[in-house]
This record gives structure tokens, C-alpha cells and sequence, in this order.
């Protein structure tokens, strides 16, 4: 059986349950620097837990901020897997302006294919998957774009992969 998701626009209301949208957009910047910068601040709440004590790999955590290069995904696209962060939050900012899919699902145990909501997020619009939300690996779409990672590093199992048991083909009605 095909499961078809349509992308729905990504705004902070809608995401909500999974994490926090990033978007200049939504907050009105305050002057630094002499008013030379603009910041807008507080996008987002970046999260490290150290590792459980009953782990082996007990031990300091950190907050590290990296570069991924996406693949361009065609549309529809398939989805294969889940994956969560139980140990800390992820943001992806996209650096070029594509439009990029999120694809996610409430904490907890693997969820089912019906439990998943796809969005389309702008080339200008980021998103802070909270500890624990399931979510498909990144989208790019149109070329292959770079992508601003700010996720935690240290001991302790922080990635949890779950196979999607029926076949989940995403859409969107127009890319923005």
C-alpha cells in the first residue's frame, strides 16, 4: 500500500508539535554593532543532554555546528526510514535559497505512516527538530544544497533509525 503526503507550507503554528521553525519573519530584529547588524534573536533553543548514567558511554556533551551537502531529491519523492535524536535537538538552515521538504513525526515509539506530516519550507527557513522527533533524513530539493547543522555531539546513542513498514511518496502542490 502507497501512503501519499502532500507538503503543506511550513509555518511556526504547524510545527509546533515537532520543534521550532527558523525565520527572520517572525521576530523583529534589535541593532548591535553600532547599527551596523541587524540580530535577530533566540531563533531557536539549540538542546545537548549528556549521555544516561547508566550508559557506558556516560560523559560531556556538546553542541557543534557542521555543514551538510543534500542530495537533490526528485518529486514525488519515497521515504525509506525514520530517524531521531533522543539526546539533543538538530537545526537545519538551509545556506542557499531552495525550497527544501521536512518530513516529521511525534516523539515516542516509531510511529505509523499516518502519524507523519510533510511541510515545504522556504529557502529562507530553518528548522530545530526537538530531542526525541521523528524525522525523515534531509530533503533538498532542485540542486544539491548546503545546510547549516547545529546538533550534539559526545557518547551516548543520539541517532535512532526506524524503517517506514509501508511505502509514504511525498507531493506539494508548488514549491515557493
Amino acid at each position: 500500500m502507497t501512503i501519499t503526503l502532500t507538503a503543506e507550507p511550513l509555518t511556526a503554528k504547524r510545527f509546533a508539535a515537532f520543534g521550532s521553525v527558523i525565520d527572520t519573519r517572525s521576530t523583529d530584529p534589535f541593532p548591535i554593532n553600532n547599527g551596523l547588524t541587524e540580530r535577530y534573536h533566540r531563533l531557536a533553543v539549540a538542546t545537548a543532554e549528556p549521555a544516561p548514567a547508566s550508559s557506558a558511554d556516560e560523559g560531556q556533551a556538546e553542541t557543534i555546528i557542521s555543514i551538510f551537502l543534500g542530495q537533490p531529491y526528485s518529486l514525488p519523492a519515497e521515504l525509506w526510514m525514520l530517524e531521531r535524536h533522543p539526546l539533543g535537538s538538530q537545526a537545519f538552515m538551509p545556506l542557499e535559497q531552495r525550497p527544501w521538504l521536512v518530513v516529521v513525526a511525534p516523539a515516542g515509539e516509531p510511529p505509523a505512516a499516518t502519524a507523519l506530516r510533510a511541510f515545504i519550507a522556504r529557502g529562507d527557513q530553518g528548522v530545530n527538530y526537538a530531542a526525541g522527533v521523528w524525522h525523515h533524513p534531509l530533503i533538498a530539493l532542485q540542486a544539491a544544497s548546503q545546510f547549516l547543522v547545529v546538533d550534539r555531539d559526545g557518547p551516548g546513542n543520539n541517532c535512532d533509525e526506524a524503517p517506514l513498514e509501508e511505502t509514504i511518496v511525498v507531493t506539494t502542490t508548488e514549491l515557493p
